[in-house]
């Protein structure tokens, strides 16, 4: 297969927000403008029907039909990653096998709530990948925050190594630095094949994890150009100059980071820049309090004071 992720992807695979009409319907003509955007702003890839996308708010048919619209939009000119994870195992190798027969470049698979042991996680991912089959890739959501699973990096080593189709870690752990190295240092050696890594936790740590061995970033936040940037700033060799520029956007990063709120910010700036028609996000969710708009003004007009600074 073209066109899907492997052991050595790299970039910037920007999560996808699923933008909803004020009634709560799908918009799909938002979603023509925000995929347009992100892929001008010089993304790897995208990654849907994640956390942020809202997944679990959308019915089997609506994700369906989200997805291939996205695919379709897309045209293959970056691999699109689906999230799948649900609790029923036939429910998602149908949404797999679905979204790649339309082009899908990979899976991303979080491990269900409540598996709280070793032995539990290998066996759940072994019947994930069953069902699968061996030619779906597959990313590892580690999330701890979101899924109250633990997830060692002695773990991860095991998964990629007993089953090949796990070829990307979506590092979250937080704090998750050491983490991060022990799977990059751990990996590509011996019996233990490399995994591509990129990283979550809306950016907030992008600089260091970077530094740390990271490929690059899957998160959303609202500003696709600063990861793209970062990134490739990075892998030239100019780590200063990373830093620099993701310091100008880090107040934006850490304001979006608030738990329970985050998804509400993201999507009032994707509303603000001109990407989607509303900032609606499916209850049951969080909405801005007119204090909340007044500093989205204030931090989004210092970014743009801050950036003419540095160019």
């Amino acid at each position: 297969m073209t066109g899907v992720i492997d052991r050595n992807t790299s970039g910037v695979y920007i999560i996808s927000a699923t933008p909803f009409a004020d009634d709560g319907a799908l918009d799909l003509d938002s979603t023509d403008r925000l995929v347009d955007f992100y892929l001008e702003s010089g993304v790897s890839g995208m990654t849907i029907l994640g956390i942020m996308g809202e997944a679990p708010k959308l019915t089997p048919d609506e994700s369906r039909s989200f997805a291939e619209h996205v695919l379709k939009r897309v045209d293959g000119r970056v691999p699109v990653v689906v999230g799948v994870s649900g609790a029923g195992l036939d429910n998602m190798a149908r949404l797999s096998r679905s979204v790649m027969d339309m082009g899908a470049g990979g899976v991303m698979v979080a491990p269900q709530p409540g598996l709280g042991t070793e032995v539990k996680l290998r066996g759940y991912f072994a019947q994930v990948c069953a069902a699968l089959g061996p030619d779906i890739p597959i990313c590892l959501q580690d999330y701890p925050q979101t899924t109250g699973v633990q997830m060692s990096v002695e773990t991860i080593l095991g998964l990629t190594v007993d089953h090949p189709q796990i070829v990307m870690l979506k590092h979250e752990d937080w704090p998750g630095l050491t983490k991060l190295s022990r799977v990059r240092a751990e990996t590509d050696t011996g019996d233990v094949p490399r995994m591509s890594i990129l990283t979550g936790n809306s950016a907030l740590f992008l600089a260091q994890e970077m530094q740390r061995g990271a490929d690059g970033a899957m998160t959303g936040f609202a500003y696709p150009e600063m990861l793209v940037q970062v990134v490739a700033r990075h892998a030239a060799g100019d780590v200063d100059g990373a830093e620099d520029l993701f310091d100008a956007y880090l107040p934006l990063v850490r304001y979006e980071q608030q738990l329970g709120l985050g998804l509400a910010i993201r999507k009032e700036v994707l509303r603000r820049r001109g990407m989607i028609a509303s900032a609606k996000v499916r209850a049951p969710g969080p909405s801005l309090t007119p204090t909340d708009h007044d500093e989205l003004t204030r931090l989004m007009g210092r970014l743009e004071k801050r950036l003419k600074e540095l160019n």
